[in-house]
């Protein structure tokens, strides 16, 4: 007996322990059923408490604080549901180790030439046109979205994922999705591993999210420049006429604009375009429209979740400190500063991005101002946008590099044997467009 303890040793002894440990957490049953927001909210905010987003390389971490409310950024969507995976231990009790959120809504996967200018159910009035003036009309399919997956650290590597994004894509195809798609860093190499390696989706889109600091000091708008808020109706019809046939675009953009968290469409052209210096109206804005315009709409994310910098050093910290006190100090040098990033901050998100002519860049980056000047005044930390990389307006997107994220890759899957269109095919293997519509409800 002596000899075998010295063999083995305490290390060896503990390491046997905890393998047994992990044999024993594999051989427990894993549960996954539908969020229960009254029994689970509580213990579904501490898992989450617990997982970083972005890079864990040992310098900082993106926390997220959804406000008390696990299912923030999908419920404004058409249709949604959260999962949860749930594990028995020790003295029959359970506990909360993994979860995913998904959606289904109904947007633009590709156009097709009309003999009208009306699309099948007679909303989405199509200008757009080819050289010869023939008019194109969208083509929609039902899309579903994955979001929010989360697994608890100490329990990796046990298929519970899998479990949870399979159970969902069930739930997707149960209510007509005909594809399912998600979004996440191409350096997560896990997320990337599971998603296409053991779930069947493939690399699709690249886009990228630019995001720029809200400064201690307002931006200066050229005089040159003329910006109207559009009403919601005119907005719509404006949306649904020019950018129903970009990828991506959704057919209930009416929800989106009458939300509550909507702050706006804005629209800019240059000063004079228009005699009486006030908004014309959509339809005689379509019938003659100016040679240069851009427009844009803002989401108040601030409402939905909170953001925090974690691990950031005190020299940093104080580096950014100080260039908010010169900026404060300062204003009309508009010296760029940097927020206060290190405890919760929110953001406006702008979506819906877009324009015409020569002008056009330098209009949006008038817009862009507008729109952080906004966030400025509802105490906003940031602002962000996510456009097509290869966007014509994207130049015109004020960013910082440092809190850009210039590829997010965007993976799909198709869930149906059947098209959703003879004269499109399968979605998944198109060719990217020139620009996409993000869906604020899904950032």
């Amino acid at each position: 007996m002596g000899e075998m303890i010295k063999v083995l040793g305490w290390d060896d002894l503990m390491m046997m322990k905890k393998i047994l440990r992990d044999v024993s957490k594999q051989e427990r049953v894993v549960v996954i059923r539908e969020y229960d927001e009254e029994k689970d909210n509580l213990n579904v905010q501490e898992m989450e408490r617990k997982c970083e987003v972005g890079p864990t390389n040992g310098e900082t971490s993106l926390y997220t604080d959804d406000l008390g409310d696990p299912i923030s950024r999908i419920r404004h969507s058409p249709t949604f549901l959260m999962l949860v995976a749930e594990m028995e231990i020790d003295n029959d009790q359970k506990e909360i180790v993994g979860l995913i959120r998904g959606c289904i809504k109904t947007v633009t996967c590709g156009k097709k030439l009309s003999r009208n200018g009306k699309n099948g159910n007679g909303n989405d009035i199509i200008i757009n046109s080819n050289i010869q003036g023939n008019k194109f009309v969208p083509v929609y399919t039902k899309l579903a979205y994955i979001l929010g997956l989360r697994v608890s650290s100490s329990h990796r590597r046990m298929g519970i994922g899998l479990k949870l994004v399979n159970r969902l894509e069930n739930w997707f195809s149960e209510n007509g999705a005909e594809y399912s798609y998600m979004a996440t860093e191409k350096d997560n190499e896990a997320s990337v591993k599971l998603f296409t390696k053991r779930c069947g989706y493939s690399k699709f889109r690249v886009p990228s999210v630019l995001v720029q600091p809200v400064f201690a000091h307002r931006i200066r708008i050229s005089k040159r420049i003329q910006i109207f808020r559009l009403p919601t109706s005119e907005a719509e019809k404006l949306y649904r006429a020019r950018f129903s046939t970009t990828e991506f675009f959704p057919r209930d953009i009416d929800s989106i604009l009458n939300n509550t968290l909507n702050l706006g469409t804005y629209l800019a052209v240059p000063h004079g375009t228009f005699p009486s210096s006030s908004w014309p109206g959509t339809d005689k804005f379509l019938c003659n429209p100016p040679e240069s315009w851009s427009i844009l709409s803002i989401w108040n994310t601030k409402e939905v979740f909170m953001l925090e910098v974690r691990g950031a050093s005190r020299t940093r910290r104080a580096l950014a400190k100080t260039t908010r006190i010169m900026d404060r100090a300062l204003p009309w040098l508009g010296i760029p500063s940097v927020p206060q990033l290190f405890r919760p901050f929110g953001s406006h998100f702008l979506y819906g991005l877009g324009g015409e002519g020569p002008a056009s860049v330098k209009l949006m980056k008038g817009l862009c101002g507008f729109a952080h000047n906004l966030a400025k005044e509802s105490g906003c930390g940031v602002v962000a946008t996510e456009v097509s990389s290869c966007d014509p307006l994207r130049s015109g997107i004020p960013n910082w590099k440092r809190l850009s994220l210039e590829e997010d890759l965007w993976c799909i899957k198709r869930l149906g044997e059947d098209y959703s269109d003879g004269s499109i095919g399968d979605w998944t293997k198109s060719p990217p467009g020139i620009s996409i519509f993000v869906d604020p409800r899904q950032v």
